[in-house]
This record gives structure tokens, C-alpha cells and sequence, in this order.
């Protein structure tokens, strides 16, 4: 496959698009989307209404495919891949750790996703590798580790006390410990703090209804991130206990939200807190022959309840963005995410909008990304079909003919010669 991309900003014109600006408004036929050669969207909107060219443009014809906001992953382990346990990293030579860990970067960026969220694993120095222009790869913000209670959801130490985190865990078992491991995490350059607060599918010592860290030890930490820079809390939340406390100590974000129940959802409605699904580890199937059997067990009993209880989310009308856990599944499908949201019953744009605007939020960069408008940074993809009849189009990376971050076209397979996926 020819592909070509650039390194470099220029002003950019979109002509003979479909627009989905990511706010949820009825597309736009016949489109036209401009950025200057600064990355900054300067119109988006009908032909008719369109500037003429001030300036020197690279002029693409989308050839009527859809142009939609760059997408968000806000739950990834890139620094792991797929089926690996975390130990398992520790035993290859940390250069080629980097270096696949650069690739599933560059994989999920073409994949559509030009904002990553990692919520365990990944070192900042990734985050300031992509922002200084080092590797390719979504824009990151990442947790570093994952703070935990001693044979909680993140305790991946052997019982002789052996530690297989390779870096990613952070034990803390009463209220003060929680506050010191915030401040761990954020020295290491966290952009958010990553919780459990109940435990887990793939962990071997807990279930997904054990509660996690303690509510006042989650408000501990809710509040040691407050007195920081107001740093966003992601709570691991699966059963529905942790979930509630989890909720009323005052966290950003539950992930997973496998449990929730209506009581649940009425008090995350009343405090803003956004929910991340992770479905593609629960449409991922069950393989009993490749699974340990603690494992095998607890998905043969929560993947029913937890697709009733996402339905019934989506239904009541929960504050959803998208999330994945690649590493749990495979990396660079990110956007497959969008079909079992609406297998569920969501509205094939309202999952635009959890995995674009919704998302944006979340990360609280809403007012630059994850919406197609003047003013805002020039992150756009352009897909082959038409997502709005067929979600499913977005999920396959070969019918994401172009990524745009920043202004700089990082996938392009619009250009003569370059293969690409099915045409609308």
C-alpha cells in the first residue's frame, strides 16, 4: 500500500466533503473545511458559504466522503500488547518496549484517534515525545500507574512479593498512603490520577463486586488532585458498590461501569461524572482454552449483565465517552468501540458525539477538540461510507482514508496511487 504524510503544517482546504462536525448537528452536504497554516480551523460548513482561498492551500478533494472531528480513546494501555500481563513487559529489553510501544502509538492514530487517554502503564516521557515532535502518535494524556489497595484490581505481586507492574501499580492501603501516591504520580507527570475502586475481570486475587479503595480514601484522593492543579480522577469501577463510592467521593470518571444500577446512574446524572464502557473487551468474546479460569469465570457471568446494564446507561441517557482498553483487546481498531455502543441502542450520532465532543469533555479540551468550527485545533479524519447508515465503517483503520492532527496530515491514502477502502 502507497502512503505518503507530512510532516509539517500548511493551510488546508477539504472541498466536496460531508460534514459531521462532532456536535451532534444533521451533516453537512457538500462541505468545505479550512485550516490555516497554523492547524486552526478557519470555516466549516456549506460550499456555498465558503471563503474563497486568501492564501497558498493544499486543496482535497474528499470526493464526497464523510469528514468527521479526530476521535478520542479515553481508556488505552498502550505500553502493553494485546493479552499481555503486565509482567510480561518487563522481560524484553526496554528499547524494544519503547519502540513497540511507538508502533501501537503510530497504529492507533491511524486507526482515527488523535487523542489517547492511557490510564495505566505509560510512562509521561510518551506524552512529551509526541508533543516535541520524537514519534507520531495520538496527543496522550496518561495516568503513569494505576493506585490500588493490597490485593486490589492493580496488586499484580506474586505471593512471594515479587512486583510484575513493570511500573504500573501503586499501593496504597489507608487514607494518608492514598494522598502520598497521588503525589507519587503526579511528580511522575500524570496528567490524571487512574484509581481502583473495585476489582476485576483479569486480576487474579479479587472479584468485579469487591469494593476497591475506601470512599474516604477516594475523597482523599479526589482532593489531593484538587490541591494540584484540579488533575481529573479516573476511577476502575465494575461492581456497583465501588461504583457508588466511587461517584460520592467525587471521581471524573467511571471506567468500565460494568455494574451500574439505576441508583448509580441517577447520582453520576447529578454530579457530572462520566461514564466509559470499555464494550470492545466485552464483545471481545470468551475463549475458555486461552483464558485462566478465574478469568473465564467472572466474563462468563458479568458479559450478559454488563451489556443490560450499559443498555439501560445509554437508555437513561449517562454522560458516555468512549473508551477501549486496548492492550485487554487489540490495538488500532479503537473505533469498533462505536458499534457496540450502538448495538446497544445508542444512536449512530450520538456515538460520533461520545467518541468526539463527549470525549473532549472528559479530558477537558472540549474548547479546541473533538468539534469541527472555527477557532478550534484542525484534528479531522475523512472515512470511506457512511457512518451515519453503517457505524461499522469506522471501526475498519482501511476506511480511514486521511488523518489530520494539529494541521499536519499524519495519514493520507486520498493521494493518486494510494489504496483505499470502499468508496461511499
Amino acid at each position: 500500500m502507497k502512503q505518503e504524510r507530512e510532516t509539517v503544517r500548511t493551510a488546508l482546504r477539504f472541498d466536496n466533503a460531508r460534514l459531521i462536525d462532532g456536535t451532534g448537528a444533521t451533516p453537512v452536504n457538500d462541505a468545505v473545511v479550512v485550516a490555516d497554516a497554523e492547524g486552526t480551523i478557519t470555516y466549516a460548513g456549506p460550499a456555498a458559504s465558503a471563503p474563497e482561498d486568501a492564501a497558498p492551500t493544499r486543496t482535497i478533494d474528499a470526493g464526497g466522503r464523510t469528514v468527521l472531528p479526530g476521535f478520542f480513546d479515553c481508556h488505552v494501555h498502550l505500553a502493553y500488547a494485546q493479552g499481555s500481563p503486565p509482567g510480561r513487559r518487563a522481560e524484553l529489553d526496554p528499547v524494544l518496549v519503547t519502540l513497540d510501544t511507538a508502533a501501537r502509538m503510530r497504529q492507533t492514530l491511524d486507526a482515527g484517534i488523535t487523542t489517547a487517554r492511557d490510564v495505566g502503564g505509560l510512562s509521561a516521557g510518551y506524552r512529551t515525545a509526541v508533543e516535541t515532535g520524537r514519534i507520531v502518535g495520538p496527543r496522550l494524556h496518561t495516568a503513569v500507574r494505576i493506585i490500588s489497595h493490597t490485593g486490589g484490581h492493580a496488586d499484580v505481586r506474586l505471593p512471594d512479593g515479587t512486583d510484575l507492574s513493570a511500573g504500573m501499580s501503586e499501593i496504597a492501603d489507608t487514607t494518608d498512603a492514598a494522598r502520598l501516591a497521588v503525589r507519587r504520580v503526579l511528580r511522575d507527570g500524570a496528567d490524571l490520577v487512574k484509581i481502583c475502586a473495585t476489582g476485576g475481570m483479569g486480576s487474579p486475587y479479587d472479584q468485579p463486586d469487591d469494593e476497591g479503595l475506601l470512599e474516604d480514601e477516594i475523597r482523599a484522593v479526589v482532593d489531593e488532585a484538587r490541591r494540584h492543579g484540579g488533575k481529573p480522577v479516573a476511577a476502575h469501577a465494575q461492581g456497583n458498590a465501588g461504583i457508588l463510592n466511587a461517584i460520592r467521593g467525587g471521581v471524573t470518571s467511571i471506567e468500565h461501569g460494568y455494574g451500574l444500577d439505576e441508583r448509580a446512574l441517577e447520582l453520576a446524572g447529578e454530579r457530572g461524572t462520566f461514564v466509559v464502557p470499555t464494550l470492545s473487551t466485552v464483545y471481545a468474546g470468551i475463549n475458555k482454552d486461552t483464558m485462566p479460569d478465574y478469568h473465564y469465570q467472572k466474563k462468563v457471568r458479568w458479559s450478559g449483565l454488563t451489556k443490560e446494564n450499559i443498555a439501560r446507561a445509554i437508555e437513561y441517557g449517562a454522560r458516555i465517552a468512549l473508551g477501549t482498553d486496548a492492550a485487554v483487546g487489540p490495538h488500532g481498531v479503537n473505533l469498533m468501540e462505536l458499534s457496540y455502543l450502538v448495538d446497544l441502542g445508542m444512536d449512530p450520532m450520538a456515538a460520533i458525539v461520545a467518541g468526539t465532543r463527549t470525549s473532549a469533555e472528559l479530558l477537558g479540551v472540549a474548547d479546541r477538540l473533538g468539534t469541527l468550527a472555527p477557532g478550534r485545533t484542525a484534528d479531522l479524519i475523512v472515512c470511506d461510507g457512511d457512518p451515519l447508515t453503517d457505524i461499522g465503517v469506522l471501526g475498519d483503520p482501511a476506511n480511514i482514508v486521511c488523518v489530520v492532527q494539529d494541521g499536519v496530515i499524519r495519514k493520507d491514502l486520498l493521494l493518486p496511487g494510494a489504496t483505499t477502502g470502499r468508496q461511499p
